[in-house]
């Protein structure tokens, strides 16, 4: 695995937190990483250094890096931005929208529809959270898009720390119900599905408990 870049490395990791393989409060080791993925600690470094900048990790004075705990009134707080930052992002998209990027979309959600049919849950969660993502590429808003990467990666540390499942399912018809309303220019009845899309993700998680870390970071990340 020695050819896998900084990015590659920290997106594993993220998909572990957000798969719940690697629960909050989980110690990260630097040798221990280095061993799991084949490469040097300095590479290691780099990797938790991206992983802190988006939140997913705490570096601890004589402890090291360990996997974020969010609090509820985080978890809260994230929700109450990220309502306001979707709601904007469909606001620049719908004065964007050609049919290219409607084309776009709709595969995009259509690779959603693929991986919830065969369970494949790591796929599940790149594209659900991609797909947030991407409408903010397509809004060609440069700073909303920063925004929307952050809030998508803080909200799936959160989704590992309180949801009552570990199913994680975004929900490819509630996406593609924003879709025909974004296709139809009707941009009240797309932020209408969007913040009741935002609603029920929130109103999955059990925003109390706290759960036990992982016992192995080879076991979370293999």
């Amino acid at each position: 695995m020695e050819h896998l870049t900084t990015e590659e490395i920290a997106e594993r990791v993220w998909l572990s937190i957000a798969d719940r393989r690697l629960l909050p409060g989980t110690r990260l080791k630097e040798t221990e990483l280095a061993e799991v993925f084949g490469v040097s600690r300095a590479r290691i470094r780099q990797v938790l250094a991206l992983l802190e900048r988006d939140g997913l990790i705490v570096i601890e004075s004589n402890k090291g890096a360990v996997v974020a705990k969010p609090s509820v009134q985080d978890a809260k707080d994230i929700f109450h931005i990220r309502s306001a930052v979707e709601q904007r992002v469909l606001a620049r998209l719908v004065d964007q929208l050609d049919a290219a990027k409607l084309v776009e979309m709709f595969e995009h959600v259509a690779k959603e529809r693929i991986a919830n049919n065969s369970g494949n849950q790591r796929d599940i969660i790149k594209l659900s959270g991609g797909f947030h993502v991407m409408l903010a590429e397509l809004a060609e808003a440069d700073f909303l898009c920063r925004l929307m990467r952050d809030l998508v990666s803080r909200t799936s540390l959160i989704t590992a720390a309180f949801r009552d499942s570990n199913r994680h399912n975004c929900g490819p018809d509630e996406h593609e119900e924003i879709l025909l309303h974004l296709k139809n220019r009707d941009l009240a009845a797309a932020q209408k599905a969007m913040a009741a899309h935002l609603a029920h993700v929130e109103s999955e998680l059990k925003l109390i408990q706290d759960r036990e870390p992982a016992k192995s970071l080879r076991d979370a990340l293999g």
